[in-house]
């Protein structure tokens, strides 16, 4: 029997659980890409797009598996039994209050959990409609929550340091830069191998029910994982080794990214009728550009040349307008065809930082408005996120050029291997995320449309797939609109990134949310990336290699989630609830 009475309830659950998901995206998988965009791994519109697949297949095919813990592990439901339409209010005022909080936190800056969130806030609406006692408090409840908040930022710290240590020694700081070289090309396909068996078996092991894969055996499970990971080893082989033998060792300037697929044709053609290098050519792109410092604090590229342009903060060059792309739009006002149109050569037309530049565009003609809002809806994916963090100038950011020169610069050659691995670990990453923090919209809103379609309180709440699309659909915009604002604040921010130690930390970081969604716990990948990302600055063996000020934010921000966002789901349900004239009438029948 439907609860047809209640139906603004399922519609404010759904509204506010697109805004969980929303907060999710915006706030919580900017630590998938992070490093990878402030290492330059990958360019932010590269990562974007990569993020919007992995983390919608991560959310649609395996994000069922934790939707019920947010549920069961956290509050006795048998003692809805009488009243289900309390606990679809109590679900639907958990979402309001994860929300609410998560929108204020993204609007300011503050990473914090989305775990956190969700789990505060069905405690404070539980308490509030059926007392604490009724909350499972123990090992096997809450504790077991609260425990992974601080073993998984250690853990994954942990596999990080393992990683990086292992290229570090083993690569990174061999003297020789030719066996350096040598050691990188025998070690990265290893580690190729290593990624893929763990995003197999995040899908294989506690895959979705749906597609069969938790019926299957335990030596048919080994099989997918060891025969994907090697599948993926001789792609690699086939296709990266060559070329990258062929760029790095005998360092061919002419290639292109697009000649990697050209791979095989490198193992047996001749490396003699190589052209020699231009003078001044950069076989890679140097992944410390805008971070790399002198002595004196002098922005300088990778040969010790103080760079023309610094990095002050003030412009952002992803996010100008120029005047060529005004005039373009201007000319199409232009109705005199006698009117000439200049074009200054190299002109930058600046506004003011924010939309108040867009605004100023609009406002010198209505035909200028669909280019304007074109330019609004993009802001999200036009961001300059190592300019914003490496310019930072706030007090959280204290001294980058300090906290960078303290840290080692590494060989671009070697870092240029790392970063195609790195762009496969965030994807690992970011699938795991996906798979992982889904839950946190999607256990309540399925409790809220189990309640409103059949008027009971089952112990196993099945996600429907269009709950999963709608929240992953959520999460997708709410990472291009406004993830810039989150991922800002990371990656340089905490320590000096490069591909190197992106890849250490995004596999440490995915190892762990592995084992989590394998024991379905909800752990926080935003402590787990953080924690990572911490341990990896202290391989330099430099305290100052890491910015203190900006993790103590980053544990601000978790600490107050929980008891913020259980106050406001809380108190919201007791109102709704308690008051005389407003409380949810509920008839049995």
């Amino acid at each position: 029997m439907a609860l047809h009475q209640f139906d603004y309830i399922f519609a404010i659950a759904m509204i506010f659980a697109f805004l969980d998901a929303w907060n999710i995206g915006a706030n919580d998988v900017a630590n998938s890409f992070s490093t990878s965009v402030s290492s330059r791994s990958l360019k932010y519109w590269q990562a974007m797009i990569l993020a919007a697949i992995m983390e919608f297949l991560g959310a649609v095919l395996v994000g069922s598996r934790v939707s019920d813990t947010i549920r069961n592990k956290i509050v006795d439901i048998d003692v809805f039994s009488e009243e289900p339409a309390v606990l679809m209010l109590t679900m639907a005022t958990a979402l309001v209050g994860s929300s609410t909080w998560l929108t204020l936190a993204t609007s300011i800056g503050m990473p914090c959990s989305n775990t956190h969130s969700i789990v505060g806030a069905v405690i404070g609406a539980a308490i509030a409609a059926k007392g604490g006692q009724n909350i499972h408090w123990g090992w096997n409840g809450v504790s077991q929550i609260i425990a992974s908040w601080f073993i998984a930022p250690a853990i994954a710290g942990c596999f990080a340091s393992i990683i990086f240590l292992i290229s570090k020694f083993g690569v990174l700081e061999v003297k020789n830069p030719r066996t350096s070289l040598r050691n990188a090309m025998m070690l990265v396909p290893c580690l190729v191998f290593a990624a893929f068996a763990i995003l197999t078996m995040l899908i294989v092991w506690k895959g979705s029910p749906k597609l069969g894969l938790s019926d299957l055996g335990t030596r048919t499970i080994c099989g997918a994982i060891f025969g994907t990971a090697a599948v993926a080893f001789a792609v690699y082989m086939l296709f990266a080794f060559p070329f990258y033998r062929r760029k790095l060792v005998h360092e061919d300037w002419t290639l292109k990214w697009y000649d990697i697929f050209r791979g095989p044709i490198y193992w047996f053609k001749s490396t003699d009728n190589i052209p020699p290098m231009p003078e001044g050519h950069k076989l890679t792109e140097d992944y410390y550009r805008g971070r790399r410092y002198d002595e004196a604090g002098n922005l300088i590229d990778d040969n010790g040349r103080v760079e023309s342009e610094s990095v002050d903060g003030k412009s952002d060059s992803h996010d100008e307008i120029s005047q060529e792309d005004i005039e373009k739009v201007q000319s199409i006002n232009v109705q005199d065809k006698h009117v000439p149109t200049t074009k200054p050569q190299e002109k930058k037309h600046k506004f003011p930082r924010g939309f108040s530049k867009y605004w100023a565009l609009a406002k010198e003609s209505p035909k200028n408005w669909p280019f304007c809002i074109l330019l609004v809806l993009t802001h999200g994916v036009r961001q300059d996120i190592i300019t914003n963090q490496a310019g930072s100038k706030d007090m959280l950011a204290g001294n980058l050029a300090k906290m960078h020169t303290a840290s080692k610069y590494y060989d671009n050659k070697i870092e240029f291997m790392y970063s195609l691995l790195q762009a496969i670990t965030a994807c690992t990453m970011s699938f795991a995320h996906g798979a992982n923090d889904i839950a946190n919209a999607t256990g309540p809103l399925a409790t809220v449309y189990l309640v409103w379609t059949t008027n009971t309180t089952a112990s196993k709440a099945e996600v429907p797939v269009w709950v999963l699309c709608y929240a992953a659909g959520a999460l997708v915009i709410g990472l291009w609109t406004y993830g810039y604002r989150i991922m800002a604040n990371l990656g340089n921010k905490l320590i000096l990134q490069s591909p190197a130690r992106g890849f250490s930390i995004e596999l440490g970081a995915a190892v762990t949310t592995v084992m989590a969604t394998q024991l379905a716990i909800p752990v926080s990948t935003t402590q787990s990336a953080v924690g990572a990302t911490v341990f990896v600055g202290l391989c330099n063996k430099e305290w100052k290699t890491v910015n203190w000020r900006m993790v103590a934010w980053c544990y601000l921000g978790w600490i107050f989630t929980l008891p913020m966002a259980g106050l406001i789901a809380g108190l919201l349900n007791g109102i709704i609830l308690y008051a005389p004239s407003k409380g949810i009438t509920y008839t049995m029948g």
